[in-house]
């Protein structure tokens, strides 16, 4: 019987009859409801005409995750009053639960893109609902992208209806219309009514809480948070749903509610289905319950008897080091939208009431919305989805956001590594058959190229196990996680019993093809007999299919725990590790956390040295490699598996120009020191870089880049024929520099006219310039300059004329000497002619006789006759 009382009170019912309008009008609408008003499970109950007076339809309704797919449909079935699998059914990767009445079928985004590869017409379906559109996951982008495509060229009659409590409506508006709809964007319907509410209670945590990084998450945050939910316990009536970022913290701040009056439970996308059916199903009557979850709980979910939300502020999303081929996940604030979805669970049943574990004004500083996963994620599985799709570039589909460029390329070079697709973008055949797999391209290699080297069967195992982490108590491991899901009557041994049955099934189907040659040809097909099947024991078969999906992160050991993996990233296991003695490495699951070097394994299995070559044999290479390295040309015959050298031998002859390009980057690393320079040399250098700082061209710049650069023109020819570092030591750098000069223009000539390197002064020395610092600087001692009332120039420019003492000490600066004779002398004389007595200091320095002597030495040459001063 239907349950119509509940049916009634769902806000979102008055906003049905707009809806199947502009469906029928239109073919395509955006419905905006606020959580907890119904839009989940009323909506696709009358857009098949399950309740009220539409007509019979086939309705496909895409959730974001598993969870939400079992608990809408179960949801559905109630108010039906139903058992799933009669007008109601589900399906989730793995699970089917579906009948010959079934309207309405509930799937995953990820469901529902298997299904557009396999049938882009959806034959049967009359109308599509994706949910959840705000959260922005990347299958849930390119469904909609697919089924945008599907209305325009193949199905006009499909509907469509993108619904979000929180999304940005005009956005998808614009994108759910079609090229040559003249009526514009498609209708916005928003939902009225607002469920029961709740009121918003900020608690921020004391003062002195570090920021989260990667997934790291302070204590002192979780203590408060276990405190707000002690706090709401005594406070309020009703259960608690606690907000957490991630299964760690869920785990740490369950144990710090040891005593609370309440079932403590954890809900997250790694509970066995079991448990999350039983959080769902609602408690014991007169039992409290405080369940702690991650964002799985944040939207299509109705959890029965709450009405606290106690919200951390936090969450979890990946990132993508696509230079290192490695994913990782990273804590960061919960979107505006995600505070949003996470209180409405508050108001799903009655009033509630919403704990946030941060400051009022924070609220303003949070984004909008999360960070699309397209921006951030690893687009291997997309590029190669778009591939299959016939668009390659993705350049002609309806997304909100454009992929990044950069992952994209990273994303087609992994695929044509692994002969997904051809060097042009295209889908090979191959390539088509692993998208239908259900499986990341890497993982879907290693099942094809696994199969025949070790047998579907322990090939299916081995990456049912990579294609979802085993938990963290099965150790790191990949050979020992591997029996314990064997043995294990855990959640996850299910899962992965299932997920190996489902992978060896697909294998069963169809053809396993041989391994993929480099260039992305396969190397044969069929599957291996068990005679042919790799001979050895768990590690040599996990190692090989852990490789063929990893081939960048076979690790060479360096001792005491790291490793060096073939991308050329670092990696290191934990100290207690039993894989720190292995020789190799296959790793399976790794991250670098942001301050890190080198990547953490989280999960890798012992190989040797011969699975790791074949296994990426794409990678391996041989050749001659001369380069500058500690110091000197190193030249050497390397045979390398990417980063890693499996060989190393002396280069005898190596080539001459592989030679002069290494001592150039020895001098761009090292700097030009390590030529000889004299000091004429320096001050040449000097000089011609005050001609170009004066004069600009043709005089050469002088600057150690400038020289770097065009080292190929004025070390030649000493360059090409050193071979190493003694012998550029040896290269006198003033007769080099010398081939700078503009000798073409004839103004080399006048060198030494415009920068001389000694000028005469009145006394008849020839004294030298310093061309070195902004200005040149000629250092003088005073009585060598007595009578020289105009400063000297050189190159026009004024030189600074430092005045010494008779003892070569500094008495005055000026690069205005008639003014100095007139206004500075004064006080000098009066300052040192005590200390210096043997040495004339006549009253008028402008009209004196210069002199290099003292007194009575210049007396004594007055009585002998001309001669020097």
């Amino acid at each position: 019987m239907i349950r119509t009382d509940a049916l009634d009170r769902l806000p979102v019912r008055a906003s049905v009859p707009e809806l199947l309008a502009a469906l029928d009008e239109r073919g395509t609408a955006v419905l905006s409801a606020a959580p907890g008003t119904g839009k989940t499970t009323l909506i696709p109950l009358a857009l098949a005409g399950l309740v009220g007076e539409g007509p019979r339809r086939r309705v496909l309704v895409a959730e974001p995750r598993r969870m939400a797919v079992r608990a809408a449909a179960r949801r559905m079935a109630w108010l039906l009053g139903q058992e799933i699998g009669d007008a109601v059914g589900y399906t989730v990767r793995g699970e089917r639960r579906v009948g010959p009445a079934t309207r309405v079928e509930v799937v995953t985004t990820g469901v529902l893109l298997q299904r557009l590869q396999r049938d882009p017409e959806l034959a049967g379906v009359d109308v599509v609902l994706l949910d959840e559109c705000h959260e922005r996951h990347l299958d849930a982008d390119t469904a909609l992208a697919f089924l945008v495509d599907v209305r325009t060229a193949l199905r006009p009659e499909l509907k469509l209806v993108a619904a979000s409590a929180t999304s940005d409506a005009e956005a998808w508006s614009r994108l759910l219309t079609v090229q040559d709809d003249a009526e514009g964007p498609a209708p916005v319907v928003r939902g009225r009514g607002e469920g029961h509410g709740a009121e918003v209670i900020h608690a921020p945590p004391p003062a002195g809480i570090r920021p989260a990084h990667g997934t790291w998450v302070d204590q002192a945050l979780l203590r408060h948070v276990a405190a707000t939910v002690r706090l709401a316990l005594d406070r309020h009536e009703g259960d608690v749903l606690c907000f957490l970022p991630g299964t760690g913290e869920i785990a740490r701040t369950a144990g710090m509610l040891d005593g609370v009056p309440a079932e403590v439970l954890q809900l997250h996308g790694r509970a066995p289905a079991a448990v999350q059916d039983a959080v769902l199903r609602g408690g014991d009557e007169g039992r409290r319950r405080v369940v702690l979850a991650t964002s799985v709980a944040e939207s299509s979910l109705t959890v029965p008897g709450v009405r606290i939300v106690v919200d951390s502020g936090l969450a979890r999303e990946p990132r993508m080091d696509h230079a290192r081929g490695l994913g990782s996940l990273a804590t960061v604030p919960v979107s505006g939208a995600g505070a949003t979805q996470r209180l409405g669970r508050a108001g799903r049943e009655a009033f509630g009431t919403v704990y946030r574990c941060w400051a009022a004004a924070d609220d303003l500083r949070r984004p909008r919305f999360p960070a699309p996963e397209i921006r951030i994620a690893d687009l291997a599985s997309f590029a190669l989805r778009v591939s299959c799709w016939g668009d390659p570039s993705a350049a002609g589909l309806a997304l909100l956001d454009a992929p990044p460029a950069g992952a994209m390329a990273a994303a087609r070079s992994v695929l044509l590594a692994i002969g997904a697709v051809d060097p042009e973008g295209r889908a090979t055949d191959r390539g088509v058959r692993m998208s239908r797999l259900g499986l990341h391209p890497r993982l879907a290699r290693a099942l094809l190229d696994g199969a025949p080297e070790v047998g579907a069967r322990r090939a299916a195992e081995v990456v049912a196990l990579l294609s979802e982490e085993p938990p963290r108590e099965y150790g790191d491991d990949l050979t020992a996680a591997w029996r314990s899901a064997r043995r294990g009557d855990d959640g996850y041994g299910a899962r992965w019993r299932a997920e190996a049955a489902r992978l060896a099934s697909s294998l069963a189907g169809g053809r396993a093809q041989g391994r993929a040659a480099p260039g992305g040809t396969s190397r044969g097909e069929g599957r291996a007999a068990p005679g042919e099947a790799l001979q050895g024991g768990d590690d040599r078969v996990a190692g090989l299919v852990t490789a063929f999906a990893f081939p960048e992160r076979v690790a060479r050991a360096r001792g005491d725990g790291a490793f060096l993996m073939a991308s050329g990233t670092g990696a290191e296991v934990g100290g207690g590790s039993g894989l720190r003695a292995a020789p190799w490495l296959a790793v399976a699951v790794a991250d670098r956390p942001a301050t890190a070097v080198s990547a953490r394994v989280r999960l890798a299995v012992a190989v040797d040295e011969d699975i790791a070559r074949t296994a990426a044999a794409h990678l391996v290479t041989s050749g001659e490699e001369v380069h500058w390295e500690d110091g000197d040309v190193v030249a050497r015959e390397v045979r390398r598996l990417g980063a890693i050298e499996l060989t190393v031998r002396p280069l005898k002859k190596p080539d001459p120009v592989l030679v002069r390009a290494a001592l150039l980057d020895g001098l761009a690393r090292t700097g030009l020191g390590l030529l000889r320079w004299s000091r004429e040399a320096e001050g040449l250098r000097e000089r011609l870089a005050f001609l170009h700082r004066e004069l600009g061209a043709p005089w050469p710049d002088m600057a150690e880049v400038a020289l770097l650069d065009r080292a190929g023109e004025w070390l030649e020819p000493e360059l090409s024929r050193a071979r190493r570092r003694a012998d550029l030591e040896r290269v006198q750098a003033g007769q080099a520099l010398r081939r700078l000069l503009p000798w073409a223009s004839g103004a080399a000539a006048r060198l030494d006219e415009l920068a001389p390197e000694r000028i005469e002064v009145p006394s008849g020395s020839h004294i030298r310039i310093e061309y070195g610092g902004e200005r040149p600087v000629l250092a003088v001692k005073l009585q060598e300059v007595f009578g020289l009332s105009e400063t000297p120039r050189v190159a026009g420019v004024p030189v600074l004329v430092h005045l010494l003492s008779p003892a070569g000490r500094p008495a005055a600066v000026t690069a205005d000497l008639a003014s100095f004779w007139r206004e500075g002398y004064r006080s000098v004389r009066a300052e040192l002619r005590g200390r210096y007595p043997k040495h004339p200091w006549p009253e008028d320095p402008a009209t004196a006789e210069p002199t290099r002597h003292t007194k009575a030495r210049e007396a004594r040459n007055r009585a002998a006759g001309p001669g020097p001063r």
